[in-house]
């Protein structure tokens, strides 16, 4: 199922190879773009199967979703295990109930937060903050992509678990052994990755 995975995401543009400026600055010969899976149920529902299977042993009261790609992978998850779902706002409104969170929660629950990747992990904590602010227990993130840049020790460091259904290393191997992107590609990116590392050397 996971194979499969990997081929959907390229074949419906998730996963381009080029030059792309990150939010950082730094350019990168990949480019991971998950927004467009809220327009591919088939594929959202293979997600939410392969994301229940990795959380089927936690202890998890509620879900995360992360604006805003997190949002569409944790309702398709909401709905293949059950558990309810609640999402942080990026945006506070000045107006209505203006609340930070919405859905329906209680101090004390128990929180897996659900994204779409991670690079250096710090983004994560940004997300936690608002959760752990209303007394939500936050111990674990499941992401779909790991670009295994070091964010995975970051939250291990500060005391998270992170998950990850496919980490990129897997994804170029897939790609690379079904005839879909060159060695010289994935040479690139291997290149790439190292260095742009976040992990202390």
């Amino acid at each position: 199922m996971k194979k499969q995975l990997i081929k959907d995401l390229h074949n419906i543009g998730s996963v381009k190879f080029g030059e792309f400026t990150l939010k950082s600055g730094i350019k990168s010969p990949i480019y991971i773009d998950l927004r467009l899976l809220a327009s591919h149920p088939k594929v959202l529902k293979t997600i939410a199967k392969l994301i229940a299977e990795k959380i089927k042993d936690k202890d998890c009261d509620i879900i995360a979703g992360i604006p805003y790609t997190g949002i569409p992978m944790a309702t398709a998850v909401s709905l293949e295990t059950g558990i309810p779902m609640i999402y942080p706002r990026k945006e506070i409104k000045d107006y209505g109930t203006k609340k930070k969170i919405e859905g329906v929660y209680k101090s004390g629950d128990k929180c897996i937060v659900i994204d779409d990747l991670i690079t250096s992990g710090a983004s994560k904590f940004e997300t936690v903050e608002p959760l752990e602010a209303e007394g939500l227990i936050v111990q674990d993130f499941v992401v779909l992509v790991d670009r295994e840049q070091g964010g995975g020790q970051l939250l291990a460091d500060k005391g998270y678990n992170l998950h990850s259904i496919i980490r990129i290393s897997e994804l170029l191997d897939t790609l690379e052994d079904e005839g879909l992107i060159s060695k010289n590609q994935v040479e690139d990116v291997r290149s790439f990755l190292v260095e742009n590392s976040f992990v202390k050397k």
